[in-house]
């Protein structure tokens, strides 16, 4: 009988998880009901998000119950359909989860066109991540030409367009990564303005002081992908009726950080005192305007005027440890698991 593998949620880590928060599963090859679609996982899309679904404290969507599949989003290729619209070697991004076979609701998926683009790319620049920096940018932080922006893991998944489209639409933007080969590449190939290094000795005090040589004229946006350190150095940078798009909050993930210098009433008092304008949001809340995003971005991908970056762990045994290297700031742009073979040949 044919097998899948699948990697299941062994254990809800307390803390920050370890190879032991999983377990490798095969099972037999489920067969699609009506109104279901059977899909071969080509690349599998590894998120921070992914860390608050391990927990069992109530979110905005529900945990992944220990035994389970770890939830996940994949580009695949359909195998077997038993809804319209859907046929077999069609090729779709959909929660294929940490799985090699999936069997998925049709409404779930949304049907990519392979010569377009790389596939991977319906996972980054051109998937979830790139519509957030999309929507971030223009329909929750308002970005306007003249402004100066600071974005947080800029040559992430998120940051990494976020910071090009600031470019484009006339901002300074001032990116904030992980280590020196981050920053250049910030600088370099992204064109950041400047890119600050968060792991330089100083901590938060440093940074600050080196976000504000960066924006001598203040932050009006800051686009929030990780808290921490970051946050408590752009704060005080922040200019009168400043907006902060949130997004993620890497660096508090786990329970890390939570004794950060920076409390709450210093906080609030600085949002209160400049006038501030926070706002989170969830991509999940914006899919309606994927069409419109990729009628941007797309062709700017592929005449290569936008770039993009990816780590890409070969197999899905893989997709653990690039997961716990993910949240330590590992990875280098998107980071990608290769499950299977991908048709397009990359």
């Amino acid at each position: 009988m044919p097998e899948m593998t699948r990697i299941v949620l062994a254990a809800r880590p307390e803390g920050a998880p370890g190879a032991e928060s999983f377990r490798i599963e095969r099972a037999p090859l489920p067969e699609p009901g009506p109104g279901m679609v059977l899909l071969r996982t080509i690349w599998l899309s590894l998120d921070p998000y992914m860390r608050g679904r391990m927990d069992a404290a109530k979110s905005y969507a529900a945990p992944v119950e220990v035994g389970a599949t770890m939830e996940g989003g994949g580009v695949a290729e359909v195998l077997a359909s038993q809804a319209p619209g859907f046929a077999p070697g069609d090729v779709v991004v959909g929660p294929t989860g940490w799985a090699s076979h999936a069997v998925v609701p049709a409404e779930a998926l949304r049907r990519i066109d392979p010569a377009a683009a790389p596939l991977s790319t319906a996972l980054g620049v051109l998937g979830m991540p790139g519509l957030t920096a999309w929507v971030g940018l223009d329909h929750i932080a308002g970005a306007k030409a003249g402004e100066t922006v600071v974005v947080s893991a800029a040559t992430g998944a998120v940051g990494s367009l976020a910071t090009q489209l600031a470019r484009r639409r006339g901002l300074r933007v001032i990116g904030v990564a992980g280590g020196a080969e981050k920053c250049a590449y910030a600088v370099e190939t992204l064109g950041c303005d400047a890119c600050l290094d968060h792991r330089a000795p100083g901590g938060a005090a440093a940074l600050s002081e080196a976000i504000g040589a960066a924006a001598p004229d203040g932050v009006d946006i800051y686009f929030e992908n990780v808290g921490g350190r970051t946050l408590e150095a752009v704060l005080p940078r922040m200019n009168l009726h400043g907006r902060i798009a949130l997004c993620g909050m890497i660096a508090w993930f786990s329970g890390k950080g939570a004794a950060e210098p920076m409390t709450l009433p210093a906080v609030w008092r600085t949002i209160l005192t400049r006038r501030l304008r926070v706002q989170g949001f969830l991509v999940f809340d914006h899919f309606d305007r994927m069409p419109e995003f990729l009628a941007e971005v797309a062709p700017l991908v592929r005449s290569g005027e936008i770039v993009w970056r990816e780590s890409v762990s070969e197999g899905l045994e893989a997709a653990p440890g690039a997961f716990l290297r993910l949240l330590e700031g590992g990875n280098f742009g998107k980071q990608l698991v290769r499950v299977g073979h991908d048709p397009a040949g990359t």
